[in-house]
């Protein structure tokens, strides 16, 4: 079974929510409790009260009007059957007395007393009732403890969800990999790693040329076998001024043409250095390698074909 590993602010947060459950779930189990206690003990009375009612004609209660005592005797044997009737029924109430006479000791949890007053057309009866406190009906509901159970693992998931989101937005976006070319050290390098190259004047010049007429003309035929074209000459020769210009040296321009193969291979081995671990990304700077000998090695083009400006960044130039 899969585990939701959640950090121990997050735990808290989960018990925190899970325990807010299972409390708002009994308050609502107490509030239905106390409701149906109230309705319980209201229909209970009124039964007991149509009871008496009916049976108080056949109780030796006495006379106000014929000035007749009650009967203690026979008015305590009635209220003791009664209260065993109301046990028997389970019902929340017992009379205390009837007319002042009591027919046995009431249990203690029935605290609450009401005072019945009944009239007949010759007397005014009145009988003490007991009954249970509402806040007795209130008990533990496992239904709250299993929504609480049931609640954790959901808000868990939640908690999980929302985290992952918030990290995704609070996380900066990964700078795309660049290439950088940087005139004034002499060197290549990406934005996204600390891997930096020095390159000699001859191959910096050619590169940083080839780039520039890559992104200018991706389609143009760039074949070992031909000479360079005449205007990415033209870029190397003005990037090796820049580097008179910035000081890195004072010899004569040097013949782009002469040892290509050479030129194209140390500026390979300084991007293999430079994209170091990042070969996908390395494709769109790397000049291809010829594939096969003879007529096929015609064919190859040392162009780079998928670059546009953004891809490369030229310090210095």
């Amino acid at each position: 079974m899969k585990t939701i590993e959640l950090s121990p602010k997050d735990k808290i947060k989960v018990l925190i929510a899970s325990i807010i459950v299972v409390i708002f779930a009994q308050l609502m189990s107490a509030i239905g409790q106390l409701g149906a206690s109230w309705i319980s003990n209201h229909t209970a009375f009124d039964n007991l009260q149509q009871r008496i009612s009916l049976d108080i004609g056949f109780v030796d209660v006495g006379n106000d009007t014929l000035n007749t005592p009650v009967n203690p005797s026979a008015v305590g044997r009635y209220v003791k059957q009664l209260n065993g009737a109301l046990a028997e029924r389970g019902y929340p109430l017992a009379v205390v007395s009837l007319q002042g006479v009591s027919g046995g000791e009431v249990p203690e949890a029935f605290s609450t007393v009401k005072i019945l007053n009944l009239s007949t057309s010759e007397q005014k009866i009145a009988v003490a009732i007991a009954s249970l406190p509402h806040a007795d009906s209130v008990q533990f509901s496992p239904i709250a403890f299993v929504l609480g159970l049931l609640f954790a693992p959901i808000y868990a998931l939640f908690v999980k969800s929302e985290q992952k989101q918030t990290q995704l937005a609070v996380e900066p976006l990964r700078e795309p990999p660049r290439l950088v070319v940087n005139l004034q050290t002499k060197t290549l390098s990406c934005n996204v790693n600390d891997n930096v190259v020095t390159l000699q004047n001859k191959p910096l010049c050619f590169y940083t040329a080839l780039l520039k007429f890559c992104i200018a003309d991706p389609k143009a035929p760039l074949q070992l076998h031909k000479d360079v074209p005449s205007d990415l000459v033209t870029l190397a020769n003005k990037t090796f001024s820049r580097l008179i210009e910035l000081g890195h040296t004072k010899r004569k321009r040097p013949d782009f043409n002469a040892n290509l193969d050479k030129t194209l291979s140390e500026i390979r081995a300084a991007l293999d250095e430079v994209f170091s671990g990042l070969d996908s990304e390395k494709e769109r700077y790397y000049p291809p390698r010829a594939q096969g000998e003879g007529s096929r090695s015609k064919q190859h083009s040392y162009a780079l074909q998928h670059l546009e400006v953004d891809h490369i960044e030229i310090i210095g130039n």
